[in-house]
């Protein structure tokens, strides 16, 4: 039987087919965190190099083929230029990376490299509100793509959540789904608010607004 190829090989095997083609070979993840677990955990590379092109992909072919083959995710490529110029837009990323990892082959590529607060902030906000519109979304029976799911009973979505039509605003303060007599007012009628917009109005475009929901 065929000896498990290891990370070392991987690394000799790269360097060997790149040469000064190679800037950094990283590995970082769990492995190099030590919380790997044998057949379930991805062992993660990082491979930074002078630049792409069909002479790079020609060289990096065997060593990577068989690395795959073994079951190993193939790395991820970044050019030097790439690497040098992206902390900003993947803070996240480089700050786990540079938390955790294990030069394999060449030089270590972290001089020069550094990563704000305010870009780690604004990639949090970024992700975060991408989710919020996701959930919103689903609450309201919704695809990100803005189509109606038919399966997903429909309704609104508020400030108290998923409401089934029929439920109106009130429901919260005990008029569910109430609706006045024929002849008589509806609650609030003719009440209005600065611009002529009713309060009710102004509250639904809000909503509307917040979550993109119409």
């Amino acid at each position: 039987m065929m000896a498990k190829l290891t990370v070392e090989h991987f690394a000799n095997e790269v360097a060997t087919a790149l040469g000064g083609r190679l800037v950094a070979l990283l590995l970082y993840g769990s492995a190099a965190r030590g919380t790997h677990v044998p057949d379930r955990s991805d062992v993660n590379t990082l491979l930074i190099c002078d630049a792409v092109d069909e002479d790079l992909f020609a060289r990096l072919e065997r060593p990577v083929r068989e690395w795959v083959k073994a079951g190993h995710p193939a790395p991820l490529m970044l050019t030097q230029r790439e690497w040098q110029t992206s902390a900003d837009a993947f803070a996240i990323e480089y700050e786990d990376i540079r938390e955790a990892h294990r030069l394999l082959a060449g030089r270590d590529p972290w001089p020069g490299i550094a990563v704000q607060r305010e870009h780690v902030r604004r990639q949090l906000e970024h992700e975060l509100m991408g989710k919020r519109r996701r959930v919103l979304h689903d609450a309201a029976g919704v695809p990100a793509s803005g189509r109606q799911d038919a399966s997903r009973p429909r309704g609104r979505v508020g400030p108290g959540g998923w409401r089934p039509r029929g439920i109106r605003a009130g429901a919260a303060r005990g008029t569910r789904g109430a609706r006045p007599q024929r002849g008589t007012a509806k609650a609030g009628a003719g009440r209005s608010s600065p611009g002529g917009v009713s309060r009710g109005g102004r509250a639904r475009r809000r909503v509307r607004e917040s979550t993109g929901v119409e």
